[in-house]
């Protein structure tokens, strides 16, 4: 297989690799940015951390590529509007301008109403190709209580939670 075929078949393999999708937020301590991704993943829980994948091209990697700190806000099924705003043409701050935004002690924003909010500090990168691979050490999390996660798809949001009962009318 050629390098242009193998580029589209690993594109089409990926479409039928389900992902929660996340936020990941970060700041310069001056500005905040925000971007959805899937390419996000746990590492270890000794020492508690994860990593994230990051385009060279995305505006927020050229401040991680700085050593800056970054939160993994995992996004519930509500969320996906967030979603969209955090992945198309508006930028910056405009980003922030809907959801539950709060800052973390070091200024970093997180989603006060995610699935869960992963804060952590970096604690190293590697270049591969077109992305950065930057790995956070687990600082603080904060969980909600529901748990119905937004789910990439095939180029869909879905989700993998179960339907939510219904009782029936008494008659």
């Amino acid at each position: 297989m050629n390098e242009a075929n193998l580029k589209a078949e690993m594109l089409q393999a990926m479409r039928r690799l389900a992902k929660s999708v996340t936020i990941i937020t970060t700041s310069n301590g001056r500005e905040r940015f925000a971007m959805s991704a899937t390419a996000v993943d746990s590492l270890s829980t000794e020492p508690p951390s994860l990593l994230i994948c990051v385009n060279q091209t995305a505006s927020l990697h050229a401040v991680l590529d700085t050593g800056a700190d970054f939160c993994v806000n995992i996004l519930g099924l509500e969320q996906e509007e967030l979603s969209l705003l955090c992945s198309g043409p508006i930028k910056g701050e405009a980003r922030f301008q809907r959801g539950n935004w709060l800052s973390s002690a070091e200024g970093i924003p997180y989603l006060g109403d995610a699935q869960s909010a992963i804060l952590c500090r970096q604690d190293g990168k590697f270049t591969y190709g077109t992305h950065s691979i930057f790995i956070g050490r687990i600082q603080q999390i904060y969980n909600g209580e529901t748990i119905s996660p937004l789910v990439y798809l095939d180029g869909s949001y879905t989700t993998t939670a179960a339907p939510v009962p219904t009782l029936a009318a008494a008659g």
